[in-house]
């Protein structure tokens, strides 16, 4: 079951942002806008979230060095 759900990419938070990005990255964005999320495995999610983390810490790390 297809889900034809408009993603506004304005309306994002920022974290959304990078979830979505992360899953181009990996190509698996054509999947999540055709079936939604549930449609991932947990292993491609697993890999989805672990890569938002590290992307979270290098910002805030380089934000610690600009102060």
């Amino acid at each position: 079951m297809a889900k034809n759900k408009k993603i506004n990419l304005q309306e994002l938070t920022e974290e959304e942002k990078i979830k979505y990005e992360i899953a181009a990255e990996l190509g698996l964005l054509d999947r999540v806008m055709a079936d939604g999320w549930k449609s991932l495995s947990a292993k491609e999610t697993g890999r989805i979230g672990g890569l938002m983390t590290r992307r979270k810490r290098q910002a805030e790390r380089a934000e610690e060095q600009q102060q």
